[in-house]
């Protein structure tokens, strides 16, 4: 895929985990893409990046210290915030975790690159702004 040949994005893609080589991982591959990322080591830090920078999406990790992926998820709620959220963890239930925070859809740690880019292409297409919503994400 070549940045070349997608369009100008405005919203950045917000990228939450607490290990810094997949943090880093997820954040090159899609800075490469022509994306713009926003990196999280958990919770609170997502929560104050959101209000200066809404994502088009949340790549969210659910074990993280000081405000893991359940955290972040009522926090958005309770702030009547909503944004598409892919949940992305190797525990063996990242379906289960994902539908019990209304997770759009989950990235199974390890994952594929070009899975990756994919959900997110679909999330943070030009268009996707219009239909933003859950999503039966769950293949």
């Amino acid at each position: 895929m070549s940045a070349a040949v997608r369009p100008v994005r405005t919203r950045p893609i917000l990228a939450v985990d607490d290990d810094p080589s997949i943090l880093g991982l997820m954040t090159d591959i899609l800075s490469g893409e022509g994306f713009r990322v926003l990196a999280a080591m958990n919770g609170a830090e997502a929560l104050d990046l959101l209000a200066d920078d809404p994502p088009c999406v949340v790549l969210l990790d659910m074990r993280m210290p000081t405000m893991d992926g359940w955290g972040f998820a009522k926090a958005l709620r309770d702030r009547g915030l909503r944004y598409p959220v892919v949940v992305v963890t190797a525990a063996e239930n990242a379906r289960l975790w994902a539908q019990e925070i209304g997770a759009d859809a989950y990235l199974a740690k390890p994952f594929k690159l070009k899975d990756l880019v994919r959900t997110v292409d679909r999330f943070c297409a030009a268009d996707a702004e219009s239909s933003i919503g859950p999503s039966s994400a769950y293949q």
